[in-house]
């Protein structure tokens, strides 16, 4: 029998380690243990009621068909709306694609901006996907060793010391994944004054951007030359509805239509639907108590873990991640997040999930659970540490 083949960029994608120890976890739930999840970067609160009763109203009303590929008018006036109301910035409707979950929107700006030969500077540590869709675009990813030196962010000077010819866009988050801090904003104003005097195109993943904790919200949409990705699925908690936006310059909106046409053709109709109420009062003032509990999380789980010898040097602005070096215990982070599964059943990531540098000394730590959920995690802790 012939030699079945995949393509070559199969190869060069990883498989989220986490999904493993996810897959783990509810095998051992299976067996009757209880496991703390501190693994997925997923809250545990439920989907507004809001939008949830919009989204079952869509339903009803027989709102199952395509809609055009940017998305719903009303749903991209909407959104525009959200960035005046929280951001001050001014967005035309006509700037907003609405994509299947962010990655949609980040396959269509890497799909519209970058290929062969190609380079994207990122950070690493950094969300895995950012260097997957652009090897999947046949672009190079440049992963850029990142620390507590520049707050774990892409910086000036280091976009500059690894710049070449061939850089075609710049990609960074803020808040980040899965460092939760976030890139001052004159730090963010130069990047942006390099990239377009060079004719770089500048990415900015804003995905926990409304889950800024400490310092002032600011978008860079505010600028009408940078690609800025956003999603329903973190601030808004619409994980399982599929459902993230882009926006872009007015000069790439066709193409990227073009793209959105062929790959996806649309994203879900009922959850755009179910999107439209999350704009309203009520629900943001849901969605911001639960933003309040994260940061009480937060500001639990950080001292105590920084007091048991994990090393976070930066405090995390943003998001609802913990990035900690855990190298007083172990060279081997992903032996050790094993090893606290099974002995401790406390689920972790281990930091080879989000890049090379440094990866084996950290574990990411999501405090996606309610507060004596991870009160029962540093118990179990203490016991597998001194075990």
């Amino acid at each position: 029998m012939p030699e079945r083949r995949t393509a070559a960029r199969v190869g060069d994608i990883a498989p989220f380690h986490v999904m493993d120890i996810l897959a783990r976890a509810q095998a051992l739930e299976a067996a009757g243990r209880d496991i703390v999840h501190l693994e997925i970067g997923e809250p545990d609160f439920a989907t507004p009621a809001p939008i949830v009763e919009a989204g079952i109203q869509a339903l009803a009303a027989g709102h199952t068909h395509y809609t055009g590929a940017l998305g719903l008018p009303a749903l991209r006036e909407a959104i525009a709306g959200f960035y005046a109301a929280r951001w001050q910035a001014a967005v035309a409707p006509g700037r907003i694609a609405v994509t299947p979950g962010a990655s949609g929107a980040l396959l269509l700006a890497l799909g519209l901006l970058a290929g062969p030969g190609d380079e994207v500077l990122m950070a690493d540590p950094g969300y895995p996907c950012n260097r997957h869709f652009a090897r999947f675009c046949e672009t190079r990813a440049v992963n850029v060793p990142v620390d507590a030196a520049s707050g774990f962010q892409l910086t000036l000077d280091l976009i500059e010391r690894h710049a070449t010819p061939a850089t075609r866009a710049v990609l960074v988050a803020s808040p980040s994944n899965p460092t939760g801090t976030t890139l001052p904003a004159d730090e963010l104003e130069r990047i942006h004054a390099w990239c377009t005097a060079r004719g770089v195109a500048l990415i900015v993943d804003e995905i926990y951007l409304a889950l800024t904790y400490d310092g002032i919200e600011t978008s860079a949409a505010r600028w009408d030359d940078v690609f800025v990705i956003n999603s329903f699925s973190k601030y808004f908690l619409m994980t399982g509805w599929r459902l993230g936006w882009l926006v872009a310059p007015d000069w790439a909106l066709p193409g990227i239509e073009r793209l959105a046409q062929n790959l996806f053709l649309a994203a879900p109709t009922p959850a755009q639907h179910a999107a439209l109420a999350a704009f309203s009062p009520a629900c943001l003032a849901i969605l911001d108590a639960r933003k309040a509990e994260l940061r009480a999380r937060r500001d639990f789980l950080l001292p105590a873990l920084r007091e048991r010898g994990f090393v976070i040097p930066v405090t995390p602005q943003g998001a609802f991640y913990l990035y900690a070096d855990c190298s007083r215990f172990t060279d081997d982070s992903h032996t050790f997040s094993s090893g606290l599964l099974e002995a401790a059943g406390i689920a972790v990531t281990p930091g080879v999930d989000f890049g090379a540098h440094r990866a084996t000394q950290h574990l990411r730590i999501a405090y996606t659970q309610p507060q004596p959920r991870l009160a029962e995690a540093l118990a179990r802790l203490d016991r597998f540490l001194q075990a």
